[in-house]
């Protein structure tokens, strides 16, 4: 993945963050397959239940990324709120906007923390959390994953065995179905 590319992602995820207390909370946790350098989508999480359905749900996002042949994926995902929905412990920097870069030979580990800060709403005059972005630590190769990320990351890379003309499109399809969001590029859109 080229500098500039790197950069987009990262800036449209810390964008979803500033938006994402105004509608009501942050955003779920996303997947950006590529394919040789080329973005395939982004893949939103399904709404899930607490717990084991969180941690699956999760893992499925790889599911467009092995579809598509993806020789690199990003997947973000906020600290505290990953934590809470898998019931996993919280690890610090908390709050923290996480992003993954990885191809199927290694992945680098990428931390935005930030700190809640009230904001005003300006329509309902309410407090709204925005964040408010800290100093970034420096990337770490390699770097820890919680294991829901760390199985969407390695079934990313594993292809799908699907007995169907079209295991790309079919594989969206069905993800729609179960409710996880599929924004497709011009490229890669059915």
């Amino acid at each position: 993945m080229d500098t500039q590319t790197w950069d987009d992602l990262a800036a449209s995820m810390r964008n979803a963050y500033i938006a994402g207390p105004g509608e009501g909370g942050v955003p779920r946790p996303v997947i950006m397959p590529l394919v040789r350098g080329e973005l395939v989508g982004l893949i939103w999480l399904r709404p899930v239940e607490t717990g084991k359905d969180a941690l699956t749900g999760i893992a499925q996002l790889s599911n467009i990324a092995a579809a598509a042949g993806a020789d690199e994926v990003v997947l973000a995902w906020e600290t505290q709120d990953v934590a809470a929905t898998c019931e996993l412990p919280v690890t610090d920097p908390a709050p923290c906007l996480n992003l993954v870069h990885a191809t199927k030979d290694g992945h680098t580990l990428h931390r935005f923390p930030y700190a809640e800060q009230a904001t005003t709403g300006a329509p309902s005059d309410q407090a709204m959390l925005e964040p408010q972005w800290l100093p970034a630590p420096e990337p770490q190769p390699g770097g820890e994953l919680i294991p829901p990320v760390r199985a969407a990351v390695d079934y990313s890379f594993i292809p799908l065995d699907i007995d169907h003309p079209s295991p790309f499109g079919v594989t969206v399809v069905l993800m729609e179905e179960d409710g996880y969001s599929v924004r497709l590029t011009e490229a890669f859109a059915l």
